[in-house]
């Protein structure tokens, strides 16, 4: 039995990068073009808007006292307790027509971060591997990086360019996080509703994937087989993460981006952080080596 509910009734311009803390029982996500990153405690219900100077639009644990945030400039050591900010290692700082996008950690501690133009240019961004300070530029020519995830063994990854319309698989050294080989195709969405945007992968070996402008997370067997659609109040679905002590629980962020009066007001929970309760098995996010 599934059932969604309303996490967070916050409407966002463009939900998105939602990282989980099982430590602290906190959930923790973006509203990117406002320049915001938001943080609910879980059980407490508590609610944060943390200002930021940067454009932002992922998260991941380093240790105890500290996270590393993604930006529009590079990547950016943040103390727990105070938020402050401290740049670690540039990224496309030569690039102010860039931002960051769609990021995620790889089991070895490796980020892939995905950068895309301020205006959604054709083949302006790009995804890039990093740890411990080493940034390498790994797939050119990206207009919207999305789904970056990878199976808990770290031996596979996935990505898309969403614009392109087609999630590519493609292996990985799970010591590194390097990719190696060349990316297959392994759901071709082209032609179908919505887009490709934020995913993940659970320990059974299932992507589920946000699907943008369809309203729906769908799920994907490690065929690439759509198993399961589970149906979202909001029409622009924008990325999951598991949550919950145990990560038996899904959040799924979502925007409005793009919406004028009319469709906002047809989209009554377009922006809201939904719950999905539904039996599963999550894969905790791993710290970064910095």
């Amino acid at each position: 039995m599934t059932g969604v509910s309303i996490l967070s009734e916050r409407r966002c311009l463009l939900g998105e990068g939602p990282a989980y803390d099982e430590a602290t029982d906190t959930l923790f996500w973006f509203d990117i073009l406002n320049r915001q990153l938001l943080e609910f405690g879980m059980a407490s219900g508590q609610f944060t808007v943390h200002d930021l100077p940067v454009v932002a639009s992922a998260l991941m644990p380093v240790d105890a006292t500290r996270q590393l945030l993604v930006a529009d400039d590079g990547f950016y050591l943040r103390e727990r307790a105070s938020g402050q900010l401290t740049l670690h290692t540039p990224l496309e700082a030569g690039m102010p027509g860039n931002r960051s996008n769609d990021a995620r950690a790889h089991p070895s501690g490796a980020i892939w971060a995905g950068t895309m133009g301020r205006k959604a240019q054709k083949h302006a961004g790009a995804i890039y591997w990093f740890r411990a300070g080493e940034v390498r530029l790994i797939f050119p020519n990206i207009s919207i990086p999305n789904s970056i995830c990878f199976s808990s063994d770290g031996g596979t990854a996935y990505f898309t360019d969403t614009e392109d319309g087609v999630l590519w698989r493609v292996a990985c050294d799970p010591s590194t996080g390097l990719p190696v080989g060349e990316p297959s195709i392994f759901v071709n969405h082209r032609g179908k509703q919505g887009w490709l945007d934020g995913s993940v992968v659970d320990a059974d070996g299932i992507l589920w994937n946000a699907c943008w402008g369809a309203a729906c997370v769908n799920a994907y067997d490690r065929d690439g087989r759509l198993v399961e659609t589970i149906a979202l109040p909001a029409r622009q679905t924008s990325c999951p993460v598991f949550v919950g002590r145990g990560l038996t629980q899904m959040a799924v962020t979502s925007a409005t981006e793009g919406m004028g009066e009319a469709a906002m007001n047809a989209d009554p929970d377009g922006g809201k952080t939904f719950l999905v309760d539904r039996p599963m098995r999550g894969v905790a996010g791993p710290t970064v080596l910095i």
